[in-house]
C-alpha cells in the first residue's frame, strides 16, 4: 500500500498517477496543467465533452488548443476502469442549489461512488468543490468507505483544495492565484500540498484541516456576497433620492480604505451559491444567520428591481409598458465569458415578460442552445447595425462584453427609446438610467 512517504517520493519524481473528476470550468484548466508534469485521466460522464476535448476543443474557453497539447500526459475517459491505479483522484463536479435554494450534492455524491468504485490501498481523494464546513468527512467518507469497502485514514485518505478559478479572467489562471490544501492527517496535508506546489506558482497555504479549508472557501464568496448586497442597497436608496450611485461610490473611493463594490446583478457558480451552503450548515447546528441570508434575499431581487426601473421609465417617456418591444443586450453571468450558470439577467427578462414586455435576447459569448436547453428562450443571432435599436422601446445593457462597446445610442434627450444601463458600461449621456 503507497503510504504519505511514497507519495512525496512519486510527486517529486513526477511518477504520481492523477485522476481529474469532471472536466468543466475548474476540473479541465487543472487536468491541463497537471498534464504538463504527470500522468492524468482526465474523467466525465459525457462524451460529447471528451470528444471535443480530444479534438483540442474547449467549449468554456477557459484552455486554448495550444495549452491542451501541452498537456501531453492528459488522456480522456468516461470508464471506470480507467480510475484504476491512480494515486490521486481530484474531485471537481459542481455543487449547485435546488429550487429551494438547498445544496445539492448530487453532482458530489455521483462522483464520490465512480471514485470509490476505482479506489485502491493508499488512495488520495482530493475535493475541490465547493461545500460547507464538514462535508468532506461526513458526506463524501462515508460513500468512498461503501463503495471501496476500505476505511478511512486506514486504507486511503482524503484531502480538500478549493478552486479559486475566476471564469473568463486570463490573467488570474489557474497556476496564478494561490492555493489553499489540506489533508485528512498531517502527513497527508504535506502530500497534497507538495502536489499542488509542484504546478502553482503562486504558492500554497497548508491548512490545519479539511474542515478550516472547506470553511475558508466558503467564507471568501460570501463576504464578496455581503458587500455587494450593501452597494446594491445603496443603489435601491440612491435611486429613490435621485442620486447617481457611482458618483456616490466614485467619491467615497478617495478614501484610502474604502472597499471598491459595485452594484450589479449577482449570479455565477460561486458568489450567488456558496453562501446557501454555510447558511445550509448554520441552520442545522441550530443557528439562523440574518447578514448572510439578508444580503442573499437582496441580491436576487435585483433583477426584478431593474426591470421595475425600466417599465418606469418607458412610463415617464410615454412609452407602452404591455406590448413593449425590449432588447437585453448580455446574458452570461459575466463579461467577456460563456458561462450562462445561474445567470441573473434572466431574472429581468421574466419580470419584463410578466409585465406582457416582448423581449429578446443576444449575447455574442453565449451558445445558443445551452440558452435555450437552460433558460428556454431563443438568442437574437445578430444585431442589425447601425442602428440595431431601431424597432425597440427600451435596450438593457446587462453585460458589460467588450463587444457592446462600440454600440452607440442618440442623447438621450433626443430620442423616446428607454436605455437602462445595468453595468455602468455606457456613457452616461446616452443611457436614460443605471444602478
Amino acid at each position: 500500500m503507497t503510504t504519505a512517504t511514497d507519495l512525496l517520493a512519486k510527486i517529486k519524481s513526477r511518477r504520481a498517477r492523477l485522476a481529474v473528476i469532471g472536466l468543466g470550468y475548474v476540473g479541465l484548466p487543472l487536468a491541463a496543467e497537471f498534464g504538463k508534469h504527470y500522468d492524468v485521466v482526465g474523467f466525465d460522464i459525457n462524451p460529447q465533452r471528451l470528444q471535443e476535448l480530444r479534438a483540442g476543443n474547449d467549449r468554456t474557453l477557459e484552455v486554448s488548443t495550444a495549452d491542451l497539447r501541452l498537456a501531453t500526459r492528459l488522456t480522456y475517459s468516461d470508464k471506470i476502469e480507467d480510475l484504476r491505479g491512480t494515486d490521486v483522484f481530484i474531485v471537481t463536479v459542481p455543487t449547485p442549489i435546488d429550487r429551494h435554494r438547498r445544496p445539492d450534492l448530487t453532482p458530489l455524491v455521483k462522483a464520490s461512488e465512480t471514485v470509490g468504485r476505482a479506489l485502491q490501498p493508499g488512495g488520495v481523494v482530493v475535493y475541490e468543490s465547493t461545500v460547507y464546513p464538514g462535508c468532506t468527512e461526513e458526506d463524501c467518507v462515508p460513500i468512498l468507505e461503501k463503495f471501496s469497502s476500505l476505511k478511512f485514514n486506514v486504507d486511503f485518505f482524503c484531502g480538500y483544495s478549493p478552486e479559486r478559478i475566476n471564469p473568463g479572467d486570463k490573467v488570474h489562471t489557474v497556476t496564478k492565484i494561490k492555493k489553499i490544501t489540506a489533508g485528512s492527517t498531517p502527513e497527508i496535508g504535506r502530500a497534497v500540498n507538495a502536489l499542488y506546489a509542484s504546478i502553482i506558482t503562486a504558492g500554497t497555504h497548508l491548512a490545519p484541516s479539511i474542515r478550516v479549508a472547506e470553511a475558508a472557501k466558503v467564507i471568501e464568496n460570501s463576504q464578496r456576497d455581503i458587500n455587494i448586497a450593501f452597494v446594491n442597497e445603496l443603489a435601491l436608496i440612491f435611486a429613490r433620492m435621485g442620486l447617481d450611485t457611482h458618483d456616490v461610490l466614485t467619491a467615497a473611493s478617495t478614501k484610502w480604505n474604502f472597499l471598491p463594490f459595485r452594484p450589479g446583478l449577482v449570479g455565477g457558480h460561486c458568489i450567488g451559491v456558496d453562501p446557501y451552503y454555510l447558511t445550509h450548515k448554520a441552520e442545522s447546528l441550530g443557528y439562523h444567520p440574518e447578514i448572510i441570508l439578508a444580503g442573499r434575499r437582496l441580491n436576487d431581487n435585483m433583477g426584478a428591481h431593474v426591470a421595475n426601473r425600466v417599465v418606469k421609465l418607458l412610463i415617464q417617456k410615454g412609452r407602452r409598458v404591455h406590448g413593449a418591444n425590449v432588447l437585453v443586450l448580455g446574458v452570461t453571468f459575466k463579461e467577456n465569458c460563456p458561462d450562462i450558470r445561474n445567470s441573473h439577467v434572466v431574472d429581468v427578462v421574466r419580470e419584463l415578460q410578466d409585465f406582457g414586455c416582448r423581449v429578446v435576447v443576444h449575447d455574442p459569448w453565449a451558445d445558443a442552445e445551452e440558452v435555450r436547453h437552460e433558460y428556454g428562450f431563443e438568442l437574437l443571432p445578430a444585431l442589425a447595425k447601425p442602428a440595431f435599436y431601431e424597432g425597440f422601446d427600451a435596450v438593457i445593457l446587462a453585460v458589460a462584453h467588450e463587444a457592446f462597446r462600440d454600440l452607440t445610442f442618440p442623447p438621450a434627450d433626443q430620442r423616446k427609446l428607454v436605455v437602462f444601463d445595468i453595468k455602468s458600461f455606457l456613457a452616461r449621456d446616452r443611457v436614460d438610467g443605471r444602478l
